[in-house]
């Protein structure tokens, strides 16, 4: 299993054959500038909501690669009207199965504490998370998400061996929640996301860090572009 990270929230995950792409918002981030977008060539792309940080790039990914769109009901209605063909709507509490040649990655939809809107003002109806799970070790994305009891739901069932949590506050849970999250979970092994992109989320990264050291934890921030081999 190989986590890609492509900037504020967009990461890919590599496993069994699959390339899975989530919330991908790379083309109006400055910061991910350097990132092919077109060389991108994912199998399916999740989507947590509809805010434009997070699908601003899926429609043409979409197009360009066939990949199999997957994203809350409202949202993925947007996307088929403006023409991308293949669709799956879902809800949290969905489960489902991405078959790849070398194995499939079974998928669970979970509830995020957070706002849903389309970039054009349609409503985007209820935002979620992802539990991806390739049959030997799982990982959490939480999508937007303050910090919530869903959490403790998560670690009693389905404990992850890796959650991306949002660190950068204000529209998101902060770091300093991260540590109850951890526990929630039952999750040690932390990649933050949603942080320093725009000014109302930049956080100090050296106290990031502590927090989560002090907690009995590990941080993981990654440059753009880099690749974190799971387990690390």
């Amino acid at each position: 299993m190989r986590l890609h990270y492509y900037g504020h929230s967009c990461f890919a995950l590599e496993t069994s054959g699959l390339n899975v792409l989530i919330d991908p918002f790379i083309r109006p981030n400055g910061h991910a500038k350097d990132v092919d977008v077109e060389a991108l060539c994912p199998t399916h792309i999740l989507l947590t909501h509809g805010h434009e940080d997070h699908i601003a790039d899926a429609e043409s990914i979409a197009k360009a690669s066939g990949a199999e769109l997957i994203a809350p009901y409202e949202v993925a209605n947007w996307f088929v009207a403006k023409g991308v063909e293949h669709v799956r709507a879902i809800n949290p509490g969905a489960t489902f199965s991405l078959r790849g040649d070398q194995g499939d990655v079974q998928v669970r939809a979970v509830s995020a504490a957070h706002s849903s809107t389309l970039p054009d003002g349609t409503p985007g109806g209820v935002p979620c998370g992802y539990l991806l799970d390739d049959g030997e070790k799982s990982i959490y994305h939480a999508g937007d998400t303050a910090l919530t009891p869903e959490m403790a739901l998560i670690g009693r069932l389905w404990p992850p061996a890796v959650a991306i949590l949002p660190i950068g506050g204000t529209f998101t849970m902060g770091i300093a929640d991260v540590p109850a999250a951890m526990e929630m979970l039952n999750c040690q092994l932390v990649v933050g996301m949603h942080y320093n992109t725009f000014p109302p989320i930049e956080i100090d990264l050296e106290e990031a860090t502590r927090t989560v050291l002090q907690a009995g934890g590990q941080l993981h921030l990654l440059g753009i572009e880099e690749v974190l081999d799971i387990p690390f």
